[in-house]
């Protein structure tokens, strides 16, 4: 199960940049790793009106790393916030301010995994509900191996029983005969009409 954090940083000044790298810092090691999403990005009071600010992350996709932009904002205008669902599984992601001198603003979550050993723990704990239940079933076995030995030490044979069991009453069987066409056909009534 992972946890889940604020994540928050400012770009400020002409060509900011900002790294996120929580394995770099030394972080413990996760299951599940870090991940990143990005939630929206806005520009702050103190940015000159009218200056576009244009926001670029650098990221790795499932071969090389990318750079795009991701948000342009422009202060004192109705562009001065955007709303992004942006998802960065693998560090690192830098960000840069690459027009403008903001500052800008960027909010998201940052997940973590669940450390190696309570990984572990769970495989043990795992582990343990399959013996229980292997064990389970082999009380179940028993209790049936003592059913049949009680049938047949009564005079009773446990194969007739089980025939008997299969077998339905011969009499609440319907005789249905179909016709060629799938159809069962109608009984003449002529005696009633008669």
């Amino acid at each position: 199960m992972a946890d889940e954090y604020f994540f928050a940083l400012t770009l400020k000044g002409a060509k900011a940049s900002e790294v996120w790298d929580p394995e770099a810092k030394g972080a413990e090691d996760y299951q599940g790793g870090h991940k990143l999403i990005i939630k929206q990005a806005l520009i702050g009071p103190e940015a000159t009106e009218g200056e576009v600010n244009v926001v670029q992350v650098e990221a790795m996709t499932w071969k090389d790393s990318v750079k795009i932009p991701i948000a342009s904002l422009k202060a004192g205008g109705a562009n001065n916030q955007v709303l992004l669902d942006l998802s960065f599984p693998d560090p690192p992601v830098t960000f840069s301010l690459v027009q403008g001198n903001g500052p800008v603003h960027i909010i998201g979550h940052h997940l973590i995994g669940s450390p190696i050993e309570e990984f572990d723990e769970m495989d043990e704990m795992e582990e343990e509900m399959i013996e229980d239940e292997e064990g389970e079933e082999g009380a179940d076995e028993m209790k049936n191996s003592r059913k049949n030995k009680r049938k047949i030490s009564n005079g009773k044979s446990s194969d007739k029983e089980e025939d008997e069991d299969d077998e339905e009453p011969k009499s609440k069987k319907a005789k249905t005969v179909n016709n060629s066409k799938g159809k069962t056909p109608v009984k003449n009534n002529s005696k009633a009409k008669k």
